[in-house]
């Protein structure tokens, strides 16, 4: 981030942004939470009877699939701080009949967990939201046990673009100072960085995989949406209505007129495994 937040209010504005972004977090448009989220769990071998420990859940997109994964006899624990979007995950977990993964509110990594909890580890768009992104991996390592693996997704070099661009563009218009204020994804955006960051805070066998995706928009609307649902919001907000006005109608015309149907985003799956006192880890 470029402003100066404490920790504190740092964690502070994060829940702040995706409570208010809750209203839209689970509409149509933004359904790649739930697709980036399925193939991260896809990378994590799980078993049926595993822990596994989900931070920065947001509605469960990776925390469902991974109560899916590992039945009856498992459990996930599925952190964030944001309680409304922990509520949206609790009720759809109760519609699917889910009664193997908990959501709780609270900071990962002030949990107090004994070491070596989880047989699984996942944090999907969720590690850069971390002022001290190494002391989080390796709390996050701490908790993982021996033959486990852990996941951490984030986002690459294009996100959503061209319409990110456009979007960036025109809050330079009409707030400077807001200009990537709040894209703190940006610190780790290449493989290399990702792979740095978990090699320092003690991860082994790290693996990066890169994606690059498309996001299909039914409407230009859709990206208004997609931004109102995460967290631009946090940028949106602190302009005032006719601002904001301003920079949604920029936006969707752009989109109209350039007839963009499809957005690039560029994903890194993080893939990290532990040796056991074998020393292997699963497959």
């Amino acid at each position: 981030m470029n402003n100066p937040l404490n920790q504190d209010q740092a964690l502070a504005r994060i829940e702040a942004v995706f409570n208010a972004a809750s209203d839209y977090f689970d509409a149509p448009a933004l359904s790649f939470w739930n697709r980036f989220g399925q193939r991260t769990i896809d990378q994590l071998s799980l078993r049926s009877g595993d822990c596994v420990l989900d931070v920065g859940c947001g509605s469960g997109a990776s925390a469902i699939p991974s109560a899916i994964r590992v039945g009856s006899t498992g459990q996930v624990l599925a952190i964030d701080l944001a309680e409304s979007l922990l509520q949206l995950g609790r009720q759809k977990a109760q519609q699917q009949g889910r009664h193997n993964i908990e959501f709780r509110a609270g900071n990962f990594e002030t949990l107090g967990l004994p070491d070596a909890s989880f047989d699984a580890i996942a944090c999907v768009f969720g590690i850069f939201f971390v002022p001290d992104m190494v002391a989080a991996v390796r709390e996050l390592w701490r908790m993982l046990r021996p033959g486990g693996k852990l996941a951490i997704t984030s986002w690459g070099e294009k996100v959503f673009e061209p319409a990110n661009r456009v979007f960036w563009d025109a809050i330079r218009a009409e707030r400077p100072d807001l200009v990537k204020q709040f894209t703190p994804w940006d610190r780790i955006r290449e493989p290399d960085l990702l792979k740095a960051l978990l090699e320092e805070g003690g991860a082994t066998q790290v693996e990066v995989f890169a994606e690059a995706a498309t996001h299909a928009l039914e409407t230009p609307e859709d990206w208004w949406t997609m931004c109102m649902g995460g967290g631009y919001q946090g940028t949106i907000d602190q302009l005032d209505v006719a601002a904001q006005e301003r920079v949604r109608q920029t936006s969707l015309q752009f989109l109209q007129q350039q007839q963009i149907r499809a957005l690039e985003v560029n994903v890194l799956y993080a893939i990290s495994a532990k040796r056991n006192s074998k020393g292997t880890a699963r497959k």
